[in-house]
């Protein structure tokens, strides 16, 4: 039973530290964006981002996660990643922090009133999240409170067996640190939370059966461990993410190796600091968990400062150690941006959609350029290469369409704010849009093409015609891509109306200049035909156009 009572309060604890951090990453969404997406080439600016983020969603998985996210989705440089995760590292030491406290202080007298008031809250709509942090927050120190009384009823430090395994290990030998350290690098990895790592340490130590070097040496494993949540989760990603969550495992091995050549030293001195007496630990035990805490700071701090000089260094080292992958096949479908194994936090995930959605926006106005070339193209092989170009990019922008449709549901799926939630609403609208653009650049080609192989030319007044056409929808085009890569503020929408009812006009004169034509003879029908064609799809082009525009700006 007190395996249970073990292994269950250990469960309870990590589903407190995720429920909490959940909770806290989807209260301070919007603003967590804004923190990250502000970050400039300033290292110490990242590592401030990154120990504020950490501390606020309790996570350091969290937070190196969603900077790999970052890395991925091209909104932030690997240098700018590596102080990020610099940060993250001295911000997850609050944890351990709050881990101390639950064995050092009764917690019973908030736990109960917490999960009460968490009940009143998790009803009520504006404040649910709030409801879900208490939840957390409860079941977290009810979890240490758990702990504390299972590793009191376990009286480890009267069984024999228990100490006699311990005591065969030599603290003084480097071979059993590095055991320990191994260790802790392995349970962490399997159990994917330092925080409950941590606990077990904590426990051990506080009995009295292991002593505080073997214990600090799991603290060292932890660091390490703790690495693999976003090396596993860039698997999948591009080599930019890969490298940002390489440089966080490169960043703790680094700051593990220096201590391990002064680790007796330093441990002197962080107990010395703690104020506990290594040498005679006995009736000491309240002192164990602040010991490791202490630790647990100093080792990252200073770490933090030893690195914080050698970021380029660090970035050379990862890119040398991952060379950028060979291009995949045309056939080979891969959105650019968005990769699903990342969806660490959906309010920072967001972001990686805009990003996606802005290259669609990107990708069309491409294939318009195809197209414009494809009007003027006369050499056959070249109008052939063309027109199979536009018909790739058009089956690429159905499944980068279908792709992140499917991203957004993935995101929609969990409790969302209110800013957010429209955020999706307008992403959704604008790639179902921008598929439209693509389907018109299509046609476009498609009318090209059908003109090429009826061996009819158009008249040199009308290849003018279009070309001014084009010339229209093409600035309309780069406008919306303008908009679409942030700079809203740069434009209105009158401008887009403005736009669209010029090329509105123009269809309207062209489509009767046509018919006057046509009735005069000055061409055939069957070519008059394919003209209007072109022009009536140019101006479908520019309401797709607009309609992008007003899902950006809010209409």
């Amino acid at each position: 039973m007190l395996a249970f009572e073990l292994l269950g309060s250990l469960g309870l604890l990590i589903f407190g530290m995720k429920m909490m951090s959940d909770s806290l990453q989807k209260m301070a969404g919007p603003q967590l964006r804004h923190v990250l997406a502000a970050i400039t080439g300033n290292r110490f600016s990242g590592i401030l981002a990154g120990t504020f983020i950490t501390c606020a969603v309790q996570s350091s998985s969290a937070t190196t996660v969603m900077t790999v996210s970052f890395v991925s989705a091209g909104l932030l440089t690997l240098s700018q990643a590596i102080s990020v995760i610099m940060g993250a590292n001295i911000g997850t030491t609050l944890t351990a922090w709050i881990m101390s406290l639950g064995y050092n202080v009764d917690l019973t007298v908030v736990v109960f009133p917490a999960f009460f008031l968490g009940l009143l809250l998790i009803y009520n709509k504006r404040l649910r999240f709030a409801g879900d942090l208490l939840y957390g927050t409860a079941f977290v120190f009810f979890s240490l409170v758990l702990l504390s009384a299972t590793g009191k009823a376990m009286d480890l430090e009267h069984n024999q067996a228990v100490i006699e395994f311990f005591s065969s290990f030599d603290t003084s030998s480097y071979s059993t640190i590095l055991i320990f350290l191994a260790l802790g690098t392995i349970i962490t990895c399997v159990v994917q939370s330092s925080a409950a790592v941590m606990a077990i340490t904590i426990l051990l130590c506080s009995t009295g059966v292991l002593p505080i070097h073997m214990g600090i040496a799991l603290v060292m494993g932890e660091n390490i461990g703790t690495t693999a949540t976003a090396n596993i989760a860039a698997l999948g990603a591009g080599t930019g993410a890969r490298r940002a969550a390489l440089a966080h495992l490169l960043f703790n091995v680094i700051g593990v190796t220096w201590v391990l050549c002064v680790f007796y030293p330093f441990v002197d001195l962080v107990c010395n600091i703690a104020g506990f007496d290594s040498s005679n630990p006995a009736g000491q035990a309240t002192r164990i968990p602040i010991v490791l805490a202490t630790f647990h700071t100093c080792f990252n701090l200073t770490n933090t400062i030893l690195l914080v000089g050698f970021v380029p260094q660090i970035e050379k080292m990862v890119c040398w150690l991952l060379p950028e992958r060979e291009q995949d096949s045309e056939d080979d479908f891969k959105l650019k941006y968005l990769h699903a194994n990342l969806m660490q936090t959906p309010e920072i995930s967001v972001l990686q959609a805009q990003k996606e959605t802005a290259y669609f926006a990107q990708m069309t106005n491409e294939m318009f350029g195809l197209v414009r070339k494809l009007l003027n193209e006369k050499k056959a092989s070249t109008r052939e290469e063309l027109f199979t170009k536009i018909e790739h990019q058009e089956d690429i922008a159905d499944k980068t369409e279908i792709g992140i449709a499917r991203y957004l549901e993935k995101i929609s799926d969990d409790h969302l704010s209110s800013e957010t939630k429209n955020l999706v609403r307008t992403l959704l609208r604008e790639i179902s849009e921008l598929e439209s653009v693509a389907d018109s650049c299509y046609n476009l080609s498609r009318i090209l093409k059908r003109q090429h192989d009826s061996g009819k030319e158009f008249t040199p007044d009308q290849y003018h015609q279009l070309q001014a056409m084009t010339i229209f929808t093409a600035d309309a085009l780069n406008q919306m891509n303008m908009v679409m890569n942030g700079r809203v503020e740069d434009y209105t929408i009158d401008e887009s109306y403005r736009m669209e009812n010029m090329i509105n006009h123009m269809c309207k004169r062209l489509k009767e200049d046509n018919i006057k034509a046509v009735n005069e003879h000055e061409y055939d029908y069957s070519i008059g035909t394919m003209y209007t064609d072109f022009v009536k799809e140019c101006e479908k082009l520019g309401d797709y156009i607009i309609n992008v525009m007003q899902a950006r700006f809010g209409k």
